[in-house]
Formats: C-alpha cells, structure tokens, sequence
C-alpha cells in the first residue's frame, strides 16, 4: 500500500510538473487566455515578475511587459497586455523564452520549421522584411523564422509569396509567440 501511495504521488507531481509549461489553444502553463494582468502576482506566486511598464509621453511609449522568471531565475516567459498601464486588461501577446515550455506534440523554442509543419497545421505564411511569420491557429500560435534560412533569391523584398516547400526543414525558431486577441 505504501509503495503504492508513492506511485501515485510520484505520477501525480510529474502530471503536475507537465502541466505547468504545457502550450494548447488558450492556455500556455498556468495562464489562461482570460487571465487578466491584476491576476498575475497570484498565478506566478512562488515566480517572479519584473515589470517593465512602458514610459515616455504618448506617442513614444513602449509597451507593458511583465517577465516571468521562475525560483532557479531562469526567463520563462515575458507578457504583453493589450493596452497599457491598466491591469484589467488581459494578456495579449506572450513570447515563450524557456524551452521548458511545450505543445502537446513537443514543439518548444529549439524546434525546427520542419517540426512544426509535421506537427501542426500551418495556416499562413507572412513575408516581412528580415523574417518569415508562421502561423499556427490550432494553438493561437506564431513563430519567428529569419530569412537568412531562405534561398538568396527568395530572401530580398516582402511581395514574394513564400510556400513551406521554400522554407528549408531544418530552419529555427527565432521567436516563439502565442497571440490571444
């Protein structure tokens, strides 16, 4: 009976563990799409918050961000609400820092296009200036992938139309984002 309670309690706290830094449509970790940002000291309770609230006069002011860093100070997270300085506003834009933090098909900040194309269904494909926008909806995610991974005459200029057959497998992840809007 003993051995069994502790089983059940390793599989449990490993459940838990799991759960914590898992990505899914509305939910990254223990932050639900609803959450709001007055909400933040009691979800990342035993975290820490560094907030960097946007300064300047109106028109050159940054955003609000609120890094996360867990009790061993590693970055995990860093929020961005929709407007500033008002914490009933819901978070709007996260980006995922630590590799701790994964979708239920293990795609985290180290993986390649190739993964996330097997993995999940991409749903658009946004050429900017230095970088490709990937989006995948199922998880209310987008990824970051530079150009420089691009053929050199695919790189130049943002009206070429890029298809995942152009973009190599083995491409990172710049930037790993969930947007809720």
């Amino acid at each position: 009976m003993r051995k069994l309670s502790l089983i059940l309690i390793t599989v449990l706290s490993f459940g838990c563990s799991q759960n914590e830094y898992k990505i899914e449509k509305g939910k990254v970790g223990k932050l639900f799409k609803e959450n709001l940002v007055k909400q933040l000291d009691s979800i990342y309770k035993n975290d820490s918050i560094v907030r960097r609230i946007g300064e300047g006069d109106y028109m050159f002011s940054g955003d609000d961000k609120y890094l996360i860093f867990n009790n061993k100070k590693e970055h995990l997270l860093t929020l961005t609400p929709r407007n500033q300085h008002d914490t009933s506003e819901p978070i709007e834009t996260i980006e995922i820092i630590s590799d701790l933090f994964k979708t239920n098909s293990g795609i985290s900040v180290n993986s390649t296009f190739g993964e996330i194309d097997k993995n999940h269904n991409i749903n658009g494909i946004q050429n900017t200036i230095n970088n490709l926008i990937i989006y995948v909806d199922e998880i209310d995610a987008y990824f970051i992938i530079d150009k420089k991974n691009l053929p050199i005459e695919l790189r130049l200029g943002t009206e070429i139309k890029i298809k995942k057959i152009n973009i190599p497998t083995e491409s990172k992840i710049k930037r790993f984002m969930v947007g809720w809007n």
